[in-house]
């Protein structure tokens, strides 16, 4: 699975991160099930955006992509992300693969020499036709720019070649691209025909040089898109890197934003086509974060950039960042609204009151009834159970959702599985009242009992939230005595999972915090 690679002209911000922390969770969400897992990001170095940048910087364009590709590679680090590789796009090995790749192509007869005329989005880097440029009114989805009106000789990819396969591939593959609503747009476009598309720029010399014509350089988003394939080596069979990691493709998903979603959704399974290799399962797209109701603008002093993730991270903890990101984002058709008073209210309701207040009771009351050492769910040999309250089933039913929801990646849905565990367990505790029935010793059992009960599902509920919140979860893995790497998914899910006699600590996972 991968991330798209982060364009390199300039710092990271939210939706950098975003995207990331989605890939990582869902990557340690698959590690943790038992699927052989690769999980891939990097940047995207070449490009007009790049050399001009680096222009009125003052650096020449490897200057510059050394700079930020390294800001890059620190957000991996601090927002401790789990990917397996981080490509850049000016690595020989990516060079190499992608110059093979296109004389594949060339030698298919799939990519030709012809000239353009029509519209470009200097700012996404894309070409328009007369036709989708007047749907624009002539400017910029994303930027709202004007688009520039172009003349310039190109390497052509025969796109239009492919639309009865494209076609053919949305109709028997329906989850392909995802949410419904971004495939809607895309067969929306594709209805309107297919034109061949250029692959290569003559304006500028940023880039990976056409095969036997340097005059050219490839087209920085076909140059990109190849990023999937080459750090896995398929360009270059000899390579260590395709005797290790060949297999991991096709890719799960490709996480993407909606505004790259036509190069990933049409132009890239054509190129793959072409080289005759097997698609990504799906391409899913998100939609973008907005700041208080309104679009993030550096401009506008609104834009949330690593300072101000920074300043979330320091006041709240890097997990409750990763929580309201993957809970409250916007992961399907509407963007999402980033309001300071929301994640303040998301941080105290579903991390303070819900996920720390449980695990500081049961532990609290674990330390108070028996000295801090986990009791037995068992009277003379039967395991105790309370009416409503089957917990060994409400916990596989819990796991099985959660791994439902991770798969399909609906990690929202997923998450909601353990958090309505804990809900679940904190009404158990108030029918119950374990507090009350502890002052007469003839209830023991009952107490022990329902205190077993909920300490070993708060510890199945924690090891679902593990891939969301690592950092606490694993502190309270360690409080109550478990080891979250030891044995199977199937057995660190399984009821029983934590021993009688075992030895633990009250915890307090998340503090209350003044906004």
């Amino acid at each position: 699975m991968s991330t798209p690679i982060y364009y390199a002209n300039d710092r990271p911000h939210i939706g950098h991160v975003y995207t990331t922390t989605l890939c990582d969770v869902y990557a340690r969400s698959m590690r943790a099930i038992g699927h052989d897992t690769f999980f891939l990001t990097g940047t995207d170095e070449h490009g007009l955006k790049v050399e001009q940048s680096a222009t009125e910087q003052g650096l020449t364009p490897q200057e510059l992509a050394d700079r930020n590709s390294e800001e890059f590679q620190t957000i991996m680090s601090t927002f401790e992300m789990t990917n397996d590789d981080f490509l850049r796009t000016t690595d020989p090995r990516h060079k190499k693969q992608v110059q093979a790749f296109v004389t594949k192509l060339l030698e298919k007869g799939d990519i030709y020499l012809g000239t353009f005329e029509g519209w470009y989005d200097e700012g996404q880097e894309e070409y328009h036709t007369e036709t989708s440029a007047r749907d624009l009114d002539y400017t910029s989805s994303i930027s709202g720019k004007p688009l520039v009106r172009a003349t310039e000789k190109n390497y052509y990819f025969k796109l239009s070649a492919y639309q009865d396969c494209l076609e053919k591939l949305f109709e028997s593959n329906p989850k392909f691209v995802l949410p419904q609503s971004r495939k809607n747009e895309v067969l929306g476009r594709l209805r309107e025909g297919l034109q061949d598309v250029p692959i290569s720029r003559t304006n500028f010399s940023w880039g990976i040089p056409m095969p036997d014509d340097s005059e050219h350089v490839i087209y920085v988003w076909i140059d990109a898109l190849f990023n999937y394939i080459t750090a896995l080596g398929l360009g270059d069979p000899e390579s260590t890197e395709f005797a290790e990691r060949s297999d991991f493709w096709p890719a799960s998903y490709h996480i993407i934003g909606k505004e790259i979603l036509w190069f990933h959704s049409v132009i890239w399974p054509a190129v793959l086509t072409a080289l005759d290799l097997p698609l990504p399962h799906c391409i899913y797209a998100h939609s973008f974060w907005i700041r208080e109701g309104r679009k993030m603008s550096k401009s506008m002093g609104n834009f949330i950039d690593l300072e101000t993730i920074e300043s979330y991270v320091n006041k709240y903890c890097l997990d409750a960042w990763r929580y309201y990101l993957v809970t409250q984002g916007p992961l399907g058709a509407s963007d999402a609204d980033f309001v300071s008073d929301k994640f303040q209210d998301i941080y105290t309701s579903h991390l303070v009151n819900t996920v720390g207040n449980c695990t500081s009771r049961v532990t609290a009351m674990i330390g108070k009834y028996f000295g801090g050492v986990v009791p037995s769910e068992s009277q003379d040999g039967e395991r105790l159970v309370f009416d409503g309250f089957d917990w060994p089933e409400k916990c596989k039913n819990a796991t099985e959702g959660w791994v439902a929801g991770m798969e399909s990646f609906s990690l929202v849905a997923a998450f909601e599985a353990p958090m309505a565990l804990i809900r679940d367990i904190d009404l158990f505790i108030n029918d119950t009242a374990p507090f009350k029935l502890a002052k007469e010793e003839t209830n023991q059992p009952q107490v022990a009992a329902i205190l077993y009960q909920c300490i070993e599902s708060l510890r199945i509920a924690s090891m679902m939230l593990t891939p969301l919140l690592p950092n606490k979860m694993n502190e309270f893995h360690h409080a109550i005595g478990v080891d979250s790497n030891q044995g199977s998914f199937e057995e660190l899910l399984s009821w029983g999972g934590i021993q009688e006699g075992t030895t633990i600590t009250k915890v307090a996972l998340f503090p209350r915090v003044d906004q």
